[in-house]
Parts: C-alpha cells; sequence; structure tokens
C-alpha cells in the first residue's frame, strides 16, 4: 500500500521484483480523507483499492487474513503500508477477520486512543476501533511504549500455541538509525526486531498476517529505510 509513492522512491519495490518477489501495489494515490485520519468515504475508497490489487471483493478483504497460506503455502500475509501515518489500515485489513485471534503490535506508541474527530478512524487509535469492529479480536499485546513489554512477555507465545496471530510492525519501534519514520521513535535495534519476528515466526503460533509501517516523506533518508525494509522481509520470507 504505497499511498505517498514512498517504496517506489525508496527502490524498494524494484528490489523486491529483481529478486523475483511478486508484490501487488494498491493504487490509494490521491484519495482524500486519508492522512492520519480516514473517514467512511475515504474507508470505502481505501477498500476498493486494495481490493483490486489483490483481486479479491471488499466484502472478503478482511476474512482473507484468517486463512492460513492466503500469500502462499505456509506463508502468511505481508503488507507494507507505508508511513505510520496510515497505521490505521491494520483495522481495515483485519476488521473482517471471523476466527479469534490476538494481535501483536510492535510500536513505539499504542494507538489505542479515544477518537478526538467522532468515530473517524485515525493512527492514534485504530486499536481501540478495531477492538470494537472485530469481536475475533481476542488480545493485543503491545510491544514497545513506556509502561507497555519491551520484549515478548516470557511464555506468551508457547501458552497460545497453534492459535491465529496478526503481526503488525512499525518501525518506529527503532532508534532513527535502523528507520527514519517521522514520529517520535524508541530504542530498539534492527537486530532485536528480527529477533523478535523469528521468535514469533517459529513459535508454533499461526501467523495470518503481517503488515509493517513506519516510513517517511519520499524524499527523506530512503536508504536506512530501505536496508530495513530489505531485513525485515527477508526475515519474515526465511522463516
Amino acid at each position: 500500500m504505497d499511498i505517498a509513492g514512498v517504496y517506489k522512491a525508496q527502490g524498494f519495490a524494484s528490489w523486491m521484483e529483481g529478486r523475483g518477489i511478486h508484490c501487488e501495489a494498491a493504487q490509494a494515490e490521491g484519495i482524500e480523507g486519508t492522512h492520519c485520519y480516514c473517514d467512511g468515504e475515504a474507508e470505502a475508497a481505501l477498500l476498493q483499492a486494495i481490493g483490486a490489487a489483490v483481486g479479491k471483493s471488499v466484502e472478503v478483504l478482511g476474512a482473507t487474513a484468517g486463512e492460513a497460506g492466503e500469500v502462499g503455502e505456509g506463508v502468511p500475509g505481508i503488507r507494507f503500508l507505508g508511513s505510520g501515518d496510515y497505521h490505521y489500515l491494520t483495522c481495515l485489513l483485519a476488521q473482517g477477520i471471523t476466527r479469534p485471534f490476538s494481535l501483536v503490535l510492535m510500536d513505539n506508541h499504542p494507538d489505542n486512543q479515544e477518537p478526538a474527530l467522532g468515530n473517524v478512524l485515525s493512527c492514534g487509535g485504530w486499536v481501540t476501533e478495531l477492538q470494537r469492529r472485530c469481536p475475533a479480536l481476542e488480545e493485543v499485546l503491545t510491544i514497545g511504549p513506556e509502561g507497555c513489554p519491551q520484549d515478548i512477555p516470557e511464555g506468551w507465545l508457547e501458552q497460545r500455541s497453534g492459535k491465529d496471530v496478526y503481526l503488525s510492525l512499525d518501525k518506529d519501534i527503532m532508534g532513527p538509525q535502523y528507520a527514519v519514520t517521522g514520529w517520535s521513535q524508541g530504542r530498539r535495534s534492527l537486530e532485536d526486531v528480527k529477533r523478535m519476528l523469528q521468535r514469533i515466526l517459529t513459535s508454533g503460533v499461526n501467523v495470518v498476517a503481517v503488515d509493517i509501517c513506519g516510513e517517511t516523506a519520499p524524499e527523506n533518508c530512503q536508504a536506512v529505510n530501505l536496508e530495513a525494509n530489505k531485513e525485515i522481509l527477508t526475515t519474515l520470507i526465511d522463516n
């Protein structure tokens, strides 16, 4: 999902193509009312754009995330969402899941604020909105913000072996030497993030989908962000 054209400017799209990694890009540039906040009309337009990219109707988009192997045998759906301004896309992608699941959010912010503008979906409140919209969401494990765990709690994965997990990563959990995001950032390293991803992917839980955000504007700091995206995607594919 490249609303601002950042992956093209970064060279990430061409890097994937050069390595034979198939991807479908949702054409969402120019959709009004999407920056940080997203009203009902913009939601519908974004879902149409995503549906057109993956060849599925709006009604089944969320439900497909709950079916293992959607992208390939044993491989969860991997979605790159662009800037953290659009992290609310996770809500749109996961809201139709019908099988019980847990959300693991790796982020420097909890994204669980109450809406400031009525019931408008936002990058700062999408977790709360997903909990309202999706009865199948049983729990949220947030890793990174102050007052939250800074790593996967001991025994958490083992206790959920065989259960469905949706994994959402905002790269602002890392320090700016590992990614530049435009938001306040944490102190985790790229190696820390890769280690946590590996733990989740090899733990015995059923990872139904993964999404990644945390880009900056197309003209800024693309070398470091490209390297992070390459390392993260390689980790996801290899595990």
